[in-house]
């Protein structure tokens, strides 16, 4: 038997942690104060009215609509750590672990809210099948364009907001009404940048070609844990992790919501005006055939 077959393997204690994006779901919705069972109730209050006063008073009574949200979405992941596995590795890999599926966790929550956003939202410029060309010289303006499509509703100036995916943030950079260098925050803010109004965000779970303007009033969503325990295995030598997470979301309003198709152009699209160039064999000078 080789020598080589006795040497021990040193495991390298530095996890190389896998790359995520931070949930920024709860920053963009309404929030319930309190979560209890498997539901919670949102209640609207009716529209006000006035009326012309002639001597007497009519009351009317106070009528709410109530929305309701359900937490119909499970997840949960389990795992399971060996103790030979743990006694070669330095790290604390269940720590990592656990971090690795929380992070997961807040991905598919994001995913879902935002789908659920866009399937409660009537403010549409463009479609999934026609979708308009963005550029960088027209990606601030289409921004613009949503925010003012939110104000014509009379949606709130305050907790106003525009998520866009890094192919958006980056047509965005090269207009000087932008900055050249945005700061994503870790909460997904972009640091300091506003668009008409609205907190510019930053997510990749955005639905592909799509940006989403909101209020945080335009849906509901939480999450909450249900369990996370450890254990001793019984049918093998190892600890086991595992965790259930229940979550929902609800859209309260579709007017307070606004999005964009888009797909992104070329330098050819940024002129509405489509000019062909054409070469004339009988003269050295180049012909342009323009088609409105």
């Amino acid at each position: 038997m080789a020598a080589d077959n006795f040497k021990p393997t040193l495991w390298e204690g530095a996890l190389l942690a896998n790359f995520h994006s931070v949930s920024i779901a709860d920053v963009l919705a309404t929030k319930p104060t309190e979560i209890k069972g498997q539901k919670v109730i949102f209640n609207r209050v009716a529209g006000g009215t006035l009326k012309d006063y002639s001597g007497s008073v009519d009351w009317d009574d106070i009528d709410t609509t109530p929305v309701e949200m359900v937490f119909d979405k499970k997840k949960y992941f389990a795992f399971a750590l060996d103790d030979v596995d743990k006694v070669q590795l330095k790290a604390d890999l269940l720590s990592a672990t656990t971090k690795e599926h929380a992070a997961v966790l807040a991905e598919t929550y994001d995913k879902d809210f935002f789908a659920a956003l866009l399937a409660g939202t009537k403010l549409l410029i463009g479609s999934s099948s026609a979708k308009k060309k963005v550029t960088a010289a027209s990606a601030y303006d289409y921004i613009v364009d949503l925010g003012t499509m939110l104000s014509k509703k009379k949606v709130p100036k305050v907790n106003r907001f525009v998520t866009v995916n890094a192919d958006y943030l980056g047509l965005l950079s090269k207009d000087k009404r932008f900055t050249a260098n945005p700061k994503v925050l870790e909460n997904g803010v972009v640091e300091g940048q506003t668009i008409n109004g609205m907190q510019v965000m930053c997510s990749e779970e955005l639905p592909a070609n799509v940006i989403i303007a909101n209020h945080k009033s335009a849906i509901g969503a939480a999450k909450q844990i249900n369990e996370v325990e450890a254990m001793r295995l019984q049918n093998k030598f190892a600890d086991g992790i595992r965790g259930l997470c229940v979550y929902g979301d609800k859209v309260l309003r579709d007017d307070a919501s606004a999005a964009l198709y888009f797909e992104v152009g070329t330098a050819a699209d940024a002129d509405p005006i489509n000019v062909k160039i054409t070469n004339d064999t009988k003269s050295p000078v180049n012909t342009k055939e323009v088609s409105a």
